[in-house]
């Protein structure tokens, strides 16, 4: 882990000589910040990183969706499926959708939505906290930074902001199949159902986009062990990750129909394979826009003056457990010092150094 300078003698997050905004920023750092995102980006790892992430993913989504579900089956379970697969077809490829389609079908037609609410969302919160841990060693492995925080104080943090993710993909998911009868409803009480409709059916996707920018910046923000600057509700790196996310899923739904064999390499596997592509795909995302910022903040920090070439110098939340785990390390360096120089015979033996 390169750490270049100890918490006691780092600079503070809002040091004034940094620049404030991405136009204060000269072409040589933009040109820096740009080369050097490339290069961390494959030097930490993110295609495994990603790889990781997916695996939480798969393990999350599918508890996510029998929460959602119970709370969409309220208003009528076959309007639930039908909305639901319209809206995932909108969103995924559709090789995936064949693996989707039967899940989603068979979970919408299970009875009592109280009891999988309530097993749905504990298995959701227990499984989407692993995925929120993962992406915070993720990011304090780009701020080059170690874990400091307690397990007492991340795990509470952790799982507070896997909560505010699943109740922001929930009210995603309510905006996409709800919205549509409730616009309805509204629009016939004033007369203009199927106009409020229409407009409804272009507003809500604005909506969508400032959920997902809330999800990012609190991601990017609590996830790393280092105090940030400020809050931002969006910083280049979230515009960088919804951006490549988009064109992402569109390039693979345009491999998977045109290039790929998907189909008769796999077989009845394929839709398995493309969603696991598409997922791995879209954590890239995230991962590269995550870096693009820590990146950023390396760019500021030098053109400020700040010797960030080694390490990104913010202070960190916390450095107790990085301490612990530190004295540690060092008490085993000695006993395996100890080792070697009796040469594993017991104290009473004897034995020289050489």
């Amino acid at each position: 882990m390169r750490f270049a300078m100890p918490q006691h003698t780092r600079p503070a997050a809002d040091h004034r000589a940094k620049p404030d905004s991405p136009t204060d920023l000269r072409k040589p750092s933009w040109l820096y910040i740009l080369r050097r995102t490339v290069t961390e980006f494959l030097d930490d790892q993110c295609t495994d990183l990603a790889a990781a992430l997916t695996y939480y993913s798969v393990l999350s989504i599918f508890p996510a969706i029998i929460a959602l579900v119970s709370i969409l089956s309220l208003v009528g379970q076959q309007a639930t499926t039908e909305q639901l697969l319209g809206t995932a077809s909108d969103a995924v490829p559709e090789e995936a959708m064949e693996t989707l389609r039967p899940i989603i079908e068979t979970l919408t037609d299970a009875p009592a939505p109280g009891l999988g609410l309530i097993v749905g969302l504990l298995t959701a919160l227990w499984t989407a906290s692993n995925y929120v841990n993962a992406l915070s060693r993720a990011m304090n492995r780009m701020y080059e930074v170690p874990e400091g925080r307690p397990i007492w104080k991340l795990r509470p943090l952790m799982y507070v902001l896997t909560v505010v993710m699943l109740l922001l993909v929930a009210a995603a998911g309510v905006i996409l199949v709800v919205s549509g009868p409730v616009a309805r409803a509204i629009g016939d009480v004033a007369g203009v159902g199927a106009t409020a409709v229409s407009v409804w059916d272009i507003a809500k996707w604005p909506v969508l986009l400032l959920i997902v920018i809330v999800a990012l910046a609190l991601l990017y923000y609590v996830t790393p062990n280092v105090k940030q600057p400020r809050f931002r509700w969006i910083s280049m790196g979230a515009v960088i990750a919804i951006v490549v996310g988009a064109l992402a899923s569109l390039g693979v739904a345009l491999y998977a129909a045109n290039f790929a064999s998907y189909d008769a390499t796999y077989g009845a596997l394929a839709g398995v394979i493309i969603f696991l592509l598409w997922l791995w795909v879209m954590n890239l995302a995230l991962l590269f826009g995550a870096e693009f910022d820590a990146e950023m903040e390396r760019g500021r920090q030098l053109q400020a003056g700040i010797a960030a070439e080694a390490a990104v110098q913010l202070p960190l939340r916390d450095t107790r457990a990085s301490d612990k785990k530190a004295v540690r390390k060092k008490q085993a360096i000695a006993r395996g010092r100890a080792l070697r120089r009796s040469r594993g015979r017991d104290g009473d033996e004897g034995g020289s150094e050489t």
